[in-house]
């Protein structure tokens, strides 16, 4: 079974829905423009009657019980994000990865080959085969435990967080064949 999304991050509220959307008024339904707190899917969520949203307010959306949602339209794309969820997107990845630090150091530390000439270190921006020969011997003496460390213990690193953070979002806006941490 696919792992789902339990909680989201509002990304923007629109109270009176698209702006495109040409329906009358009375049809149109609030939207929120919102992030998977693990998953870093894109939603489109339809909060419950008389529920007022705001940018960056965590929302359940697992099974059962929703206290602000009402349904999940599905996935959108970040062609469709609005001015204000594009910007709210790069602060919420940044201090997404700065509150699961563990989660992303734990990939320089697991990754492996995608094919016999591509390994999934080589997917992060910046990092070329130099690099990932110099992280893969440097785990084997010791798992990296920090960014800080990463940076430390691997010659002319580019900064590990900053490349996670733009991998993230190339995956968010890209059709990156290969996703290492978006769904």
């Amino acid at each position: 079974m696919e792992d789902k999304e339990e909680y989201a991050v509002v990304l923007d509220f629109l109270q009176h829905g698209y702006a495109f959307d040409t329906r009358p008024m009375f049809r149109k339904t609030p939207i929120a423009q919102a992030i998977g707190k693990k998953y870093f899917s894109l939603l489109e969520l339809v909060p419950k009657k008389d529920i007022f949203l705001q940018p960056r307010e965590e929302v359940y959306i697992g099974e059962g019980k929703r206290d602000k949602i009402h349904h999940i339209v599905g996935k959108i794309s970040s062609a469709k994000l609005t001015q204000t969820a594009k910007a709210e997107l790069e602060n919420f990845v940044k201090e997404a990865i700065e509150r699961d630090e563990k989660r992303f150091v734990e990939f320089f530390n697991t990754a492996q080959p995608l094919t016999t000439r591509m390994h999934q270190l080589e997917l992060l921006p910046g990092l070329g085969k130099k690099h990932m020969w110099e992280i893969i011997e440097t785990r084997k003496e010791k798992p990296f435990e920090s960014f800080e460390d990463i940076k430390k213990r691997v010659k002319l690193m580019p900064d590990p967080k900053k490349i996670v953070i733009k991998r993230i979002l190339e995956e968010l806006t890209g059709d990156e064949k290969h996703r290492i941490f978006v769904r």
